[in-house]
């Protein structure tokens, strides 16, 4: 009796550290959810913008003679991976991989530390992820792609639809296509149409790579604070629990010893 006595208040003090470690990690995780909502939206705004004048200018018969416009035969795809830098976050890493076994032969370039450990190259972290590093990237992958390096680029992200639900998804963002239901007549673009939209290329998948990595961190957080709280929740059950049995195999203890006495003080 007396061992088990001991192995519950072992128990017991090993899961009120989870507990402890829980709540502090989902305190940091709320803690960064409405900075990292406020800059999702921001960049949501900003590739919506960039993307209504790129969708004008590939209206335009001319835009079809750009590269970034070109069907080619061959499907060399090349994908962004935006995953999370750290774990605990409940499946959202694992979602992310998840899609990505659809694409066993694509070229994969990493952004998130789960990421780039997990396919290597240069270390791109989300929580710090930029502008300045939105567009090294985007004119690097838009020159490739012009000089076809690969046919496909794509972005597998997870989207944002509320804090207990996010979704992992795939974007594509070249060759770009002809939307219907746009005038072509609109806008007036100088000098010309293709070479306004061969200029903005770089800076719209600059402005979509930004905005799916700022929406990626914020799923990541809201994932981390809902997987915590759930977590601190299944911890202070799981106390309680121990602590109940621990009160009874005290209990029984006090019980035996007393028993003991009393048969004792009889004979």
């Amino acid at each position: 009796m007396g061992a088990d006595i001991k192995q519950l208040r072992t128990r017991i003090k090993s899961v009120d550290s989870t507990l402890h470690l829980t709540k502090a990690m989902g305190l940091v995780a709320s803690s960064k959810i409405r900075r990292a909502r406020s800059g999702m939206l921001r960049g949501r705004e900003y590739a919506d913008a960039v993307g209504k004048t790129v969708s004008q200018l590939v209206s335009c018969p001319e835009c079809a003679k750009s590269p970034y416009m070109a069907k080619r035969q061959t499907k060399r795809i090349k994908l962004i991976v935006i995953a999370g830098d750290r774990g605990l976050a409940g499946g959202y890493n694992a979602n992310v991989f998840r899609l990505l076994r659809d694409y066993p032969e694509a070229d994969i370039l990493p952004i998130g530390k789960r990421a780039c450990d997990r396919f290597g190259g240069e270390l791109h972290y989300a929580e710090t992820f930029g502008y300045s590093d939105a567009k090294a990237l985007a004119s690097l992958l838009c020159r490739e792609f012009a000089e076809e390096a690969y046919d496909q680029l794509g972005i597998i992200y997870t989207k944002y639809l509320s804090m207990m639900s996010q979704e992992a998804q795939l974007q594509w963002l070249l060759p770009l296509s002809r939307q219907e239901g746009i005038s072509e007549h609109s806008v007036i673009f100088e000098p010309d149409e293709i070479t306004v939209l061969n200029t903005v290329i770089p800076e719209y998948v600059a402005g979509n790579l930004l905005a799916l990595v700022r929406e990626s961190f914020a799923s990541e957080v809201a994932a981390r604070s809902f997987a915590m709280d759930s977590a601190g929740k299944n911890a202070q059950q799981m106390i309680d629990d121990l602590n109940l049995a621990y009160n009874r195999a005290r209990q029984g203890s006090i019980t035996q010893e007393i028993t003991e006495i009393v048969a004792g003080s009889g004979t």
